[in-house]
This record gives structure tokens, C-alpha cells and sequence, in this order.
């Protein structure tokens, strides 16, 4: 395999289950350009001084095409000026500051410490009902059983979205997922499905903002939504609707991979499993070690805004970089025996939530529910055991985790 084609090797479904490998080959050179032209930074060191480099910009998305109707009024006049909004108001994730640190604000606002520490209560009873569905089962499937509609669950409620649409966001969460990954973004009929869907999705949320507005309650969206008060600025209607739909595209996704690798990882290694039943105190800390070890985002993608020197590599202007988080996760240089899951490991600085300026905004609330759903799970799951090992992944490489998790139990305490 050619260094330069390494890269390639992560996309590839065949490597999804262990690319951590092809990590190692890469963490050989810091920085690597690859036959694409893309530089994978791989080292811990090096992906953290770049996080906080103001010439790697996160607004990396191709433009917005909308595919054409045959309809002259539609595409010479309306979808050029939807394309036009769309790419002045990404989500913002994909944007700089100062837009990204105002659009950060608001959501900060809204998504208290107070807030996400008052859904304790919350999240316990919902991982106990989910489980008590299994009772009289001898197999689980933890994705679908637990570790997708608990996060679904909870972002609804605290978003304000009736969990009883969730089956039409489902799909629509799905794809939009893929924007992260470098293979759609190069594909033209991928990226028509991803407006098209985003288009779909944003229609659905203008209607529920706008219900919000007539019938305000307390949850983060009406708050989004809320009128300025005198003196005070307000999120625009176009970047409402554009964090709206991120907050509940992330809410579907990342705790999903969280807690459903969390619990590979337990269940591959049973003497932490056992420790965590017998010691729910250590639930923090282990998280902390999932969050390095299998952790559910494995890569973002910038782009450099000038000339970047790094590690003996100039990344030129305008090349796309690519932070491969999970592998400086796993970088010796930085992580003793870094191949070993160890949750009593000190000074874990991973990678897990990202880092910088785009930190996961949503990182206290998805530990709170992992830490949770772990403890809950190995304490009332009989003598669990995997049923396939490794079990079979979802498509995507930048949001890894498996597509279901089949697990046989003697029970239900």
C-alpha cells in the first residue's frame, strides 16, 4: 500500500472495524499529502496545534447545487438564490468566526449546564423503559434497542421536537451525515440528495419555529426562536433553521456511536464491565477512555487558508486538510500503551469532542447520557455476551460506530 493512497485505505468499508492499523502507517509522517491532494494530520501534537491555527477554516463545503427541474422560473431564478443563502448560512460547524462564535453564543444560551444537569432524571428513566422492553428476550440489538432512540429521545425533548416525527427525521438525519465524509462531497448525486434532503428538513423546521413563536414552551428551540429584547440581537430565521436541523442531526448520531461503542468495548474487554457493575463510580473516567479509545467522530476536514508550515510539510493555500482525530488518540508519543483501554490512564487530553473553537457543544450532555445508559446496561443485563465480533459498521468513516450490536443476556435484572 502506497503512503499516498493510505487515506484511501481508511475510507474503505473492508477497514472500517479496525482502522487503527493504517492509523499507525500514518502517524509515520505528521503531515501527509495524499494522491487527492488532501493532508492527513495524524499526530497528536500536530492536530493540536492546528485546532487553534486561524488559517485552517471550517468553511470547507462545496457550494450548494440544487439539480435542476426544467422549470426556467425555478432554476434560473429561485434556486440560484436559495444556493446563494444556503452557502452564506452553513451550520456552524462549517463556519469561521466571527459568524461561527455568534451562532456558538446563541446556542450556548440556550444549552445550559443547569438545563442538561436537570435531564439526569430524565435519561435514567428512559435507558430503564428501553430495557425493560427486552425483558423475556435472549438477545438485544443495542442500536436499535437502546443507543439510537435514547439520544433521539432526549434531543427532542430538549430541542421541543415531538418525538412522534421522529420517524420522518430519521432518514433525513442519515443522510446529512454524510456531509462529513470526503467521498459524498466529490460525488454530484450525492450532494443533490444532501441539499435535497437539508431542503426537506429545514422546511419541516421553519414550520416548527414558527409554531414556537405563535405557542412558545420551555425548550431550547422556543428560546432560539425568541423575539430580541430591546438592545439584544437575534439569531437570523435562515441560521435558526440551519442550527436547528445540526443540533438534531448531531443528536442523532454521535451519542449513538458513543454508547454503542462504549459498550463493545466492555463487552470485549469483561473484567472493566465487571468493575464498572461493582463500582458505577468509575462511569466518568471510563467514558473519558471510550471517548479516546473508540471514539464516535474520527476525523473533520479544513481547509488552509495560507501556507501552513507543520511538523516538515508546507500545506499550501487552499489544500484540504484532514484532522484525523482517532489517531492521535492513539499516538505514543502522547498516550502510553495507547492501544490498551485503560480508564485509570491520567491526563487523557483525546480528541473525542473534537477541539478549539469547534468543541462539541453538546459534550456534557452526551456523557451524561453515556454514563448512564453504560452503568444501566451492566448492571441489568444478565451475563451479556457478543453475538458477532467484530459486529458490522455503518458506511461512513468520519462517524464511526456499528450499524447494530447484537448482544445475548440470561435476562433482565
Amino acid at each position: 500500500m502506497s503512503e499516498d493512497a493510505l487515506f484511501a485505505e481508511v475510507l474503505d468499508p473492508a477497514n472500517r472495524a479496525d482502522p487503527y492499523p493504517i492509523y499507525a502507517r500514518l502517524r509515520r509522517m505528521p503531515v501527509s499529502r495524499q494522491r487527492d491532494g488532501a493532508y492527513v494530520v495524524s499526530t497528536h501534537a500536530a492536530i493540536r496545534s492546528l485546532l487553534f491555527d486561524p488559517r485552517l477554516s471550517s468553511e470547507d463545503l462545496p457550494p450548494s447545487r440544487r439539480p435542476r427541474t426544467g422549470n426556467p422560473l425555478t432554476d434560473w431564478i429561485l434556486n440560484p438564490i436559495k444556493n446563494r443563502v444556503a452557502n452564506a448560512h452553513r451550520p456552524l460547524i462549517f463556519r469561521d468566526p466571527p459568524a461561527h462564535d455568534t451562532l456558538r453564543g446563541f446556542v450556548m444560551n440556550e444549552f445550559t449546564i443547569t438545563r442538561v444537569n436537570g435531564l439526569h432524571g430524565r435519561v435514567g428513566a428512559l435507558v430503564d423503559t428501553l430495557i425493560e422492553r427486552c425483558r423475556g428476550r435472549d438477545t438485544v440489538c443495542l442500536v436499535d434497542d437502546l443507543s439510537y432512540p435514547l439520544p433521539v429521545a432526549v434531543i427532542c425533548e430538549l430541542l421541543g421536537v415531538p418525538e412522534a416525527d421522529e420517524p420522518q427525521f430519521h432518514a433525513w438525519a442519515t443522510q446529512l451525515a454524510t456531509a462529513l465524509e470526503p467521498d459524498a462531497r466529490r460525488d454530484d448525486e450525492a450532494r443533490r440528495v444532501t441539499v435535497t434532503t437539508f431542503d426537506a428538513i429545514a422546511a419541516y423546521m421553519r414550520r416548527l419555529i414558527r409554531e414556537k413563536r405563535r405557542h412558545p414552551a420551555d425548550d431550547m428551540l422556543s428560546g432560539l426562536a425568541r423575539p430580541s429584547r430591546a438592545g439584544a440581537t437575534a439569531m437570523g430565521d435562515v441560521d435558526l433553521i440551519a442550527t436547528a436541523v445540526l443540533l438534531l442531526v448531531a443528536g442523532h448520531e454521535t451519542t449513538v456511536n458513543l454508547i454503542t461503542n462504549g459498550m463493545l468495548t466492555l463487552l470485549r474487554h469483561p473484567h472493566e464491565l465487571d468493575r464498572l457493575k461493582a463500582d458505577p463510580e468509575r462511569a466518568p473516567r471510563l467514558i473519558e477512555e471510550v471517548l479516546r479509545y473508540e471514539p464516535p467522530v474520527h476525523f473533520r476536514t479544513r481547509k488552509a487558508l495560507g501556507a501552513i508550515d507543520i511538523a516538515g510539510t508546507t500545506i499550501p493555500k487552499g489544500a484540504p486538510v484532514i484532522l484525523l482525530f482517532a489517531s492521535g488518540n492513539r499516538d505514543p508519543e502522547r498516550f502510553a500503551d495507547p492501544d490498551r483501554f485503560d480508564p485509570d490512564r491520567a491526563d487523557n487530553q483525546h480528541f473525542g469532542f473534537g477541539g478549539g473553537l469547534h468543541y462539541c457543544v453538546g459534550a456534557p450532555l452526551a456523557r451524561i447520557e453515556a454514563e448512564i445508559a453504560l452503568v444501566t446496561l451492566c448492571r441489568r443485563l444478565v451475563r451479556p455476551t457478543l453475538l458477532d465480533d467484530p459486529p458490522p459498521y455503518r458506511a461512513g468513516a468520519s462517524l464511526r460506530g456499528p450499524s447494530n450490536l447484537g448482544i445475548r443476556i440470561a435476562g433482565i435484572a
